[in-house]
């Protein structure tokens, strides 16, 4: 659905016209749905990306801007970095207190990077990067594209199809509350949260390949002897 479809159907619904609720008003409303949509979840399948960056030798800090830059850019920006490697090595994601004390600020390290961590929108390597060509590839979820205002007419969401009446009924929530009848409102609100509930549920479940856990017994993510993960940390594993 395109955005002036949804208007169209809001209007319909709660029986206005643009004499009651401007178009602008609309989208505004419109907007908030879809920022409450998309970030209700912190990695929809569907904002998945990937992207490289070059490192620069002698520098560890790398900001999001940086990576989603050229030559692969997202143009959207980066909103969450998931993992990154090189041509034959994975970097490993460190927390930055681990860091701090595995790789003290006043010892000069130096060399290809084999871990990471994460603090105010930047990646930091560690040991220093000490090449001007090494190629770090990346995994991430990307921003999604705004919606709104200003968006134009026949523009739809920055989300998969089946996300587009449940759009279209937080819109109708909004309308009804514009309109003081707080009923029905609050009968569309109920709507929309049952709605995003089932369709969220078809999109962020566990990947189909992924083994469930079918009993009690403890799960590792680990495969044993070897410390190599053999499934996705997502879902459960048995062993």
């Amino acid at each position: 659905m395109t955005i002036a479809e949804m208007r169209t159907q809001i209007r319909a619904v709660v029986d206005i016209d643009s004499s009651d609720i401007s178009d602008t008003v609309l989208d505004n409303m419109l907007g908030q749905g879809f920022d409450t949509m998309v970030y209700s979840e912190k990695r929809w399948p569907f904002y998945e990306g990937y992207t490289t960056f070059t490192t620069t030798s002698g520098t560890n800090d790398y900001s999001l801007t940086t990576i989603a830059a050229s030559p692969d850019a997202i143009s959207q920006g980066i909103r969450e970095i998931i993992s990154l490697k090189t041509d034959d090595h994975i970097i490993e994601y460190v927390g930055r207190d681990y860091a701090d004390g595995n790789w003290p600020i006043n010892v000069s390290n130096s060399g290809q990077p084999w871990q990471w961590s994460y603090w105010q929108d930047a990646v930091r390597l560690y040991p220093t990067p000490d090449s001007n060509s090494l190629i770090v590839y990346v995994r991430a979820i990307r921003n999604p594209t705004s919606f709104g205002v200003g968006t134009s007419d026949g523009t739809a969401p920055d989300l998969p199809d089946a996300f587009h009446p449940v759009l279209a009924t937080y819109g109708i929530f909004k309308a009804y509350l514009q309109q003081e009848d707080p009923v029905m409102a609050q009968q569309y609100f109920m709507q929309f949260r049952s709605e995003l509930d089932n369709v969220a549920r078809r999109f962020a479940d566990t990947p189909s390949p992924q083994p469930m856990i079918a009993n009690s017994r403890t799960s590792t993510r680990n495969l044993a002897g070897t410390g190599a993960l053999r499934y996705a940390s997502t879902g459960g594993v048995i062993w």
